[in-house]
């Protein structure tokens, strides 16, 4: 009897651990069974792992082949044992060196030829393959992202009898390397916004604090325009937030992430996606667009077409800053710290306050289309702002407005104010922080409560008030919050949904 063991690397939200491929060969009647909860395609991978042996030039065993994908709790699905599985009948067999085994950790897709086909999630594999001490060995395709965290320890092959050499010491591997971007992908300028001051303003605050936005306006006023600039006027990820960002785009399989790195995620689903989509889910957890924008931007355009359920369900996340898909075989954790920028038309028509006078949408219509956002949804947002149509005069070419590059120097001077002072963003910070770093004057804190009374905000309201203005206060690069920074951080309070029809 013969038994070889194997490492790879399974899936389980953004982790990676570690599974041990066992291959028995006993006597009896030939086959292959294959145990530890494999999913329909893991249990497919005899017919492909067995053509890919012969087709390699090796023998395959006439024996009875047991392999157990331990440990047996965790579900195994997709085709990346495919590599594992080959190697270890190869091991068990006797056709190849045992010797380094040990030394490495397999993942790979076999083609009926032999080569070997690239997978997804690739990133993470590498990642906990680098921390167990291990190289890794991956298809070509995927060499570039695995080198990501890896360089030095990861060797791309393109077919199995190429990996069976590098062990035998016949060839050599070559170690993969990432080449990173010295360019940032283009993004809109915001100088190319032409007039909207105020909207401007705010998307600053944002950008400096990681505040929410919300939009509100008729019908080609810039709003989808300002939401794309949001990427241009923030500073780029750090090191281990572009890890963070990059395993969830291995996950979802997209392609050039190197060409991606260290640049924020802007995702704008559509307004008919589901919530199963806005969050993940389904019977083996992905990741939804809520985690695709991790660290990055969100941007749901006309917000009240959105089912209601689809936004409820972002509430959790709003606060979290995490997201928890559990399911009757298994529970998967995303991070989703994103942030959030809306836009929606103050009416069904769109045109409600607009100088054209052409609305002529009734009270009671206007209300319906405001309650399909809940009051909870939008107490979850930082910064409500009007985005005006404006008069053509501004429209025209005139002083060249500031460029994004310009914005984003002074957001970049306030993210390290805020992570020197307590190593987060105003956004998040906790109760204890807010007591700690946004104190008010005696007089201010009178403004606050008198604010608090009038406009019935909520606990949540009140410390998302302070975050704003320490933020304000942070952009003007002052140490205590003053009456200017205070009084604005009020004026982006949630307003009243007929606000606007009330001053027609």
């Amino acid at each position: 009897m013969a038994l070889a063991t194997i490492t790879t690397r399974a899936q389980d939200g953004v982790n990676a651990p570690p599974i041990s491929v066992e291959v028995h060969l006993s006597n009896g009647l030939p086959g292959l069974s294959i145990v530890g909860l494999p999913e329909t395609a893991v249990r497919e991978s005899k017919d492909r792992v067995r053509g890919a042996i012969q087709n390699s030039h090796f023998d395959f065993p006439t024996r009875r082949i047991t392999i157990n994908l331990a440990p047996a709790d965790i579900p195994k699905e997709g085709s990346r044992y495919d590599l594992p599985i080959a190697m270890g009948i190869l091991a068990a067999s006797g056709q190849i060196p045992t010797d380094a085994l040990d030394q490495f950790e397999f993942v790979g897709e076999l083609a009926l030829s032999g080569a070997i086909r690239p997978v997804q999630g690739i990133l993470p594999a590498s990642l906990h393959a680098r921390r167990a001490g291990h190289s890794l060995i991956c298809p070509t395709e995927n060499e570039a992202e695995a080198a990501l965290v890896n360089a030095g320890s990861v060797f791309s092959a393109g077919h199995l009898s190429d990996v069976c050499a590098h062990l035998a010491g016949s060839l050599k591997l070559p170690a993969a390397s990432a080449s990173l971007p010295t360019t940032a992908a283009p993004v809109t300028d915001i100088a190319q916004v032409r007039g909207q001051p105020a909207a401007r303003r705010a998307l600053e605050i944002a950008a400096a604090g990681g505040h929410n936005l919300l939009m509100c306006g008729p019908p080609g006023t810039g709003k989808t325009m300002l939401a794309s600039c949001l990427p241009g006027i923030m500073p780029d990820l750090n090191e281990q937030e572009a890890l963070e960002a990059a395993s969830i785009a291995s996950l979802c399989g997209e392609k050039d992430i190197c060409g991606q790195w260290a640049q924020r995620p802007f995702r704008t689903p559509h307004h008919t996606t589901s919530a199963v989509a806005l969050v993940g889910g389904s019977s083996n957890p992905r990741p939804g667009e809520i985690s695709r924008a991790h660290l990055g931007v969100l941007f749901l355009d006309e917000l009240p077409e959105f089912e209601r359920r689809s936004l409820e369900v972002l509430r959790e996340p709003l606060e979290s800053g995490r997201i928890v898909i559990s399911r009757a075989a298994r529970q998967s954790e995303f991070p989703a710290r994103f942030q959030l920028i809306a836009a929606m038309n103050p009416c069904p028509c769109g045109y409600l306050g607009d100088s054209s006078g052409r609305c002529r949408c009734s009270p009671g219509l206007i209300s319906r289309y405001h309650n399909r956002l809940s009051g909870p949804l939008l107490d979850r947002i930082d910064l409500h702002i009007d985005v005006p149509r404006q008069p053509l005069t501004l429209l025209q070419p005139g002083t060249p407005e500031e460029n994004s590059a310009t914005v984003r120097a002074r957001v970049s001077q306030a993210h390290v104010v805020q992570h020197e002072r307590c190593s987060k963003l105003n956004a998040h910070m906790t109760t204890l922080d807010i007591d700690e770093h946004c104190a008010l004057s005696t007089g201010d804190s009178g403004i606050l409560q008198q604010a608090i009374d009038k406009l019935t905000l909520s606990s949540r309201a009140y410390h998302r008030t302070l975050k704003l203005a320490r933020t304000i206060a942070d952009l003007a690069l002052s140490p205590d919050i003053k009456t200017a920074h205070l009084t604005e951080a009020l004026s982006y309070c949630q307003r009243d949904p007929g606000h606007i029809y009330a001053a027609c």
